[in-house]
């Protein structure tokens, strides 16, 4: 898909509120380079030390992670209608396992500024490179949260990704209104 560069806020209401609802697409590569797809239901778009970024939220278990701590990079992918079952299947299963890009028929494609792949059939993309990381203390959070999503014990690393790239298809707006 052809996608133009926007400004990284132009669709922030309509991201944030798929990322909700079905989630949306965090790709990166391992460090064989393979492509990896992972669906993100928490994350935050905004500006943080004066630099527009994505907040996004990883656990040490997953092969996620392993992806990112090698690259030190990542991409937002935006699904539209018709992606539900790709969603449901990054969510569900593990890149170490099968082919994400393969099992979900998407198209995979080089992001433009960092080593992480996108989503072709995604009509917006952000391209991300990490500029902080830290984990979440358990002893700093609230019960309620503790006990409702760490009941485990697998605490989130939380990565700050510098916004290099926000690219958008130019039928996006539609694209994202039709879900």
């Amino acid at each position: 898909m052809d996608r133009e560069k926007i400004d990284a806020t132009k669709y922030y209401s309509d991201v944030v509120e798929i990322m909700g609802r079905q989630g949306l697409l965090l790709g990166s590569f391992d460090a064989e380079g393979k492509a990896n797809l992972m669906t993100i239901g928490w994350g935050a778009i905004g500006r943080i030390w004066g630099i527009p970024v994505w907040i996004v939220m990883v656990r040490p278990s997953r092969y996620t992670f392993q992806c990112i701590e090698h690259s030190g990079c990542f991409t937002v992918n935006v699904p539209q209608d018709g992606l539900e079952s790709a969603c449901a299947l990054c969510g569900s299963r593990s890149g170490r396992e099968i082919n994400k890009f393969l099992e979900c028929k998407l198209t995979e494609q080089r992001a433009a500024t960092v080593l992480a792949p996108t989503v072709g059939e995604c009509s917006v993309v952000y391209e991300c490179q990490v500029v902080h990381s830290n984990d979440i203390l358990p002893e700093k959070l609230s019960g309620e949260i503790l006990t409702g999503a760490y009941v485990d014990g697998d605490y989130h690393r939380v990565y700050f990704g510098k916004i290099l790239l926000a690219a958008a298809a130019p039928d996006a707006a539609a694209r994202l209104r039709q879900q």
